[in-house]
């Protein structure tokens, strides 16, 4: 079975075959997504992460860095979010949705949109989370000056996204990949809780793009979660 640590606790019966345990936080819903598109069974074991548990010696044998999300799949046990993706993405390939394309071609695309979402997609997107969204809630300041250049930089990132959107349904081509449910997380805080939804509306091809990723059956089950 898999198992992920966070600050909720989750059991899932998606399958009657192959099972998951876990580690995590924000990123963590790609981890959840991807399980979900595998159809994988999995298990969310909280950790408190305001209390430091993720700095503990039992967790930091897993993570030692101490950031979840980490998972454990029987005695192997793997951390970082995209590399999770991939490796339950390859384990079960030939179950659920094919996230990394059927060919040598495709897969090559998946890769290189899903670096590019890792890249050039999330630090700016993390920059404007982080700012807007959490340090309000603990008190901290608001770098406007960081504000103002993240969300210059992404603006242009999301220009190149809505030129690729306007030749291809998603971003690796006509299926939906890694690449595509990477971006969820993140997104759904720009568009739900910062105020810049215009950054993704404003855009034909994007917009229309968020509007599919987001309507997936799986996306749903994590925000149910």
């Amino acid at each position: 079975m898999t198992a992920v640590e966070e600050t909720t606790s989750l059991s899932g019966n998606l399958s009657k075959t192959p099972r998951a345990s876990w580690i995590l936080p924000a990123l963590a819903y790609m981890s959840r997504t991807c399980l979900i598109e595998k159809e994988v069974e999995f298990k969310i074991i909280p950790i408190d992460i305001l209390e430091g548990e993720q700095k503990s010696p039992e967790f930091l044998k897993l993570q030692p860095f101490g950031v979840a999300p980490v998972m454990q799949d029987g005695d192997y046990s793997l951390y970082e979010s995209r590399a999770i993706m991939r490796y339950y993405s390859e384990k079960y390939k030939s179950q659920g949705t094919d996230l990394l394309g059927k060919t040598l071609e495709e897969n090559g695309l998946a890769e290189q949109w899903l670096e590019t979402e890792g890249q050039n997609y999330h630090p700016p997107i993390y920059n404007l989370i982080l700012h807007l969204l959490f340090h309000p809630k603990l008190g901290l300041p608001v770098d406007d000056k960081i504000v103002k250049e993240s969300e210059e930089k992404l603006e242009k990132v999301l220009d190149i996204y809505e030129e690729r959107l306007s030749k291809s349904k998603y971003l690796a081509g006509e299926f939906f990949s890694l690449a595509d449910l990477s971006h969820l997380p993140f997104t759904h805080y720009l568009v739900n809780d910062i105020g810049r939804a215009y950054l993704i509306r404003n855009r034909k091809h994007v917009s229309a793009w968020w509007d599919d990723i987001t309507s997936r059956e799986s996306w749903k089950k994590v925000l149910q979660l």
